[in-house]
């Protein structure tokens, strides 16, 4: 499968999700045979002001490639300018996020508040596509409200622009995360394009990403939330694809483990002070269902010190091995 010039080792990737689809995450993704991760979103407006904390959203150095870098806006000029300055970076692919659905994103016309105005959604697609020369992909939603369903409308838009592939979130903005992704239409975009089409949207477990493949006829899929807290998603989901075999999920020792070595990680890869917060809500995704679970929780959180949780974490894992 390509995306534009760029070759996919298989048909699973990884979402884009604030605040938690960082270069740790993405390492560990690719670690399991992800084909294809993405930054998490970066303010094109921010970009333009060299915010440091932004700069730092699309350090790909170093990363196992390919790596798509996602942006949102809703500038044409300005997001040109700011794939512009995330080219110099080196990511394979350049994607466009028209999907976000957060309150403070969306009242800046930002995100899937684009859904509303397809004239700008391609006037933007174009404005990047024409600056840059790494494949631009777009990410959307099935459309504001179920009154305003128009991802078909919109996607053979993206594809007319210039976009190299299309990303399909099956629900609409109004219903944020709630209620059940619309499969039928990432088939019906599926069947109105001839760009790749990504389905996205309820894929929890292997056979989650086997059914979409088979109900839709999309050309790859995108796990999300299924994957906090879960790399292993992303092994178990390629082979059970390859071979309709289920591998072994991973032990409640393992999954300790994991959250061990991601702490460890992160305090390298952004410092004690910073790891020992972020870490808090990776953790109780490790650890959902073990034995003692929300005591360990609610211990960590409780601690700032980040050699302190570490002996926690080494005690936690004693009790299972």
């Amino acid at each position: 499968m390509y995306i534009g010039s760029i070759k996919l080792r298989n048909c699973v990737v990884s979402a884009p999700m604030a605040g938690v689809s960082d270069k740790v995450f993405r390492i560990l993704a690719k670690e399991n045979g992800c084909a294809l991760t993405y930054t998490e979103m970066v303010s094109a407006n921010a970009l333009m002001h060299n915010s440091c904390k932004t700069l730092e959203l699309f350090n790909i150095d170093g990363e196992m490639q390919p790596t798509a870098v996602q942006i949102f806006g809703s500038d044409p000029k300005i997001m040109a300018q700011a794939a512009c300055m995330i080219e110099k970076k080196k990511p394979q692919i350049i994607d466009i996020n028209m999907g976000c659905p957060a309150p403070k994103i969306v009242k800046n016309n930002e995100g899937s508040a684009l859904m509303k105005n397809p004239r700008l959604i391609k006037e933007i697609i174009e404005a990047v596509c024409s600056s840059v020369k790494v494949p631009v992909t777009v990410k959307i939603r099935a459309g504001w409200s179920p009154e305003t369903i128009n991802a078909v409308e919109v996607a053979k838009i993206v594809e007319e622009a210039g976009a190299a592939a299309i990303t399909v979130h099956g629900r609409t903005r109004c219903q944020f995360y709630r209620g059940k992704a619309n499969w039928e239409l990432i088939k019906r975009v599926k069947g109105a394009v001839n760009i790749p089409v990504i389905g996205n949207g309820d894929i929890w477990a292997p056979e989650d990403g086997k059914r979409m493949l088979d109900e839709t006829g999309c050309d790859l899929i995108m796990i999300g939330r299924g994957a906090m807290g879960n790399p292993w998603i992303f092994k178990r989901t390629i082979h059970f694809i390859t071979t309709g075999e289920h591998l072994p999920p991973p032990s409640q020792g393992e999954r300790i483990a994991m959250g061990i070595r991601h702490y460890n990680m992160l305090m390298e890869e952004k410092g004690e002070a910073l790891a020992v917060r972020q870490m808090r809500k990776h953790l109780a995704w490790y650890f959902k269902g073990l034995r003692n679970a929300a005591r360990m929780r609610e211990e960590i959180n409780k601690l700032d010190d980040a050699q302190l949780v570490i002996e926690k974490l080494n005690k936690y894992y004693a009790e299972y091995c």
